[in-house]
């Protein structure tokens, strides 16, 4: 299914990327001839990444004043030196999503750096991960879904910012922890290979002094005793996002709670969207689950 995912894309799939109401489009299309579709035999339009790229670029001059008149008259090699002039200098969110998405649809990796580093102008890379990474990636993640872009560009751009999520676990994790009597276990149920949001959990947990102990993908539950022979208190979090499956994620849950909590002051905190459908019985209080990755951390600052 996913080497079927077409490069061409519907006036819709623009509309989602660019943040452009199709109308719009339409008018710009109509009278400044912006963008030039293509037609199925029954009329409707489809586009190529070239088009995308184009309205990408329009759209980020238009929100920064410039009237669509003027953006029109520009040549394709002016229209590029006037958007990569902004994403130089631009410092606000609007910019960096923009550039995000241009360096992922160009597979632009000196855009990306050259991006990547302005966000870090006046913020600390939490702060970059948190208001400008995660809703990008939430975002990307909608577009996939719809089969809005292929993942060959899911995979570059997710690839980039994990790399800098990797470098920044390794500056924090090179700092004592400050909080030592309780241990946080990260790990992933059997066959769940999507580390990105526990990555970013075990960060989060470094940066705040905590002891964070990441074990990754693929963790059957027997390996975990283990550490309980090593560590006293024990906070396990993991995320189901494709695994256990839904109608096994209850099992999944008490067979953990019978092999790993039992007679322990241990936890085990869940998120991710298997676990969206999730109720728990009124008495397994030693599990929790958290709708997102903010609702979790906030545990940390009551």
């Amino acid at each position: 299914m996913m080497n079927n995912i077409s490069t061409l894309f519907s006036i819709k799939d623009l509309e989602n990327l660019s943040g452009v109401k199709a109308h719009t489009i339409r008018i710009w299309e109509k009278r400044y001839a912006l963008l030039e579709p293509n037609r199925t035999d029954s009329n409707i339009r489809f586009y190529d990444e070239e088009n995308l790229k184009k309205l990408l670029n329009v759209t980020l001059l238009y929100n920064k004043g410039f009237k669509i008149s003027r953006i029109a008259s520009f040549t394709p090699e002016q229209l590029q030196s006037k958007v990569r002039e902004f994403l130089a200098k631009g410092d606000d969110l609007d910019h960096f999503v923009a550039s995000l998405k241009l360096s992922m649809l160009n597979y632009d990796q000196p855009l990306f750096e050259q991006s990547y580093h302005r966000m870090l102008e006046g913020r600390s890379f939490n702060e970059v991960y948190v208001d400008i990474f995660i809703p990008f990636l939430q975002d990307l993640g909608l577009q996939w879904q719809s089969d809005t872009i292929t993942p060959a560009h899911e995979h570059f751009i997710t690839h980039l910012i994990k790399q800098k999520l990797l470098l920044n676990i390794d500056r924090v994790q090179q700092l004592p922890a400050r909080f030592t009597d309780q241990t946080y276990v990260l790990f992933l149920p059997l066959n769940e290979i999507h580390d990105f949001g526990l990555l970013y959990v075990h960060y989060a947990l470094l940066l705040r002094g905590f002891h964070s102990v990441f074990l990754g993908q693929s963790v059957p539950v027997e390996n975990l005793v283990s550490l309980q022979q090593k560590f006293n208190s024990i906070t396990f979090i993991s995320y189901f996002t494709v695994e256990p499956e839904v109608e096994k994620c209850m099992d999944y849950v008490m067979r953990f709670n019978q092999l790993i909590l039992t007679n322990r002051p241990d936890a085990l905190w869940l998120l991710g969207r298997r676990t969206h459908e999730l109720t728990l019985p009124d008495d397994l209080v030693s599990v929790k689950i958290f709708a997102g990755i903010d609702m979790l951390l906030h545990e940390f600052n009551q």
